[in-house]
């Protein structure tokens, strides 16, 4: 083969293998385009993930909160009514208990 055939066919070779070299190269950049792309799809999935996760454990405590509330009044609410039936119920001694102490401080004083 003659040298400029063969100077030709090196020029050819190596055209094509800057070609494939930048083909391959373009083909690395939009593959990693992608895969950006992707984790961010990702990222942002997760994301919502998270946030619809908070938000529905948020509720489950606050209606922990609320249920738990409802049982501290109700029974605050019915230790007061038997406080207040204990009371009702000795108020007759300690009116009596007073007019005798009472009535003992005045006969003590004549």
């Amino acid at each position: 083969m003659p040298r400029p055939e063969v100077l030709d066919r090196v020029k050819d070779a190596e055209q094509e293998a800057d070609e494939i070299v930048a083909e391959a190269e373009e083909d690395a950049e939009e593959t990693i385009t992608a895969a950006r792309e992707e984790a961010d799809e990702i990222r942002e999935q997760a994301r919502n993930e998270a946030d619809a996760g908070a938000e529905e454990r948020l509720a489950e405590a606050r209606e922990e909160i609320e249920t738990e509330r409802e049982r501290i009044l109700e029974e605050g609410a019915e230790e007061r009514e038997t406080l207040e039936s204990r009371a009702e119920e000795r108020e007759a001694a300690v009116v009596e208990y007073v007019v005798t102490q009472f009535e003992e401080a005045v006969h003590a004083q004549t």
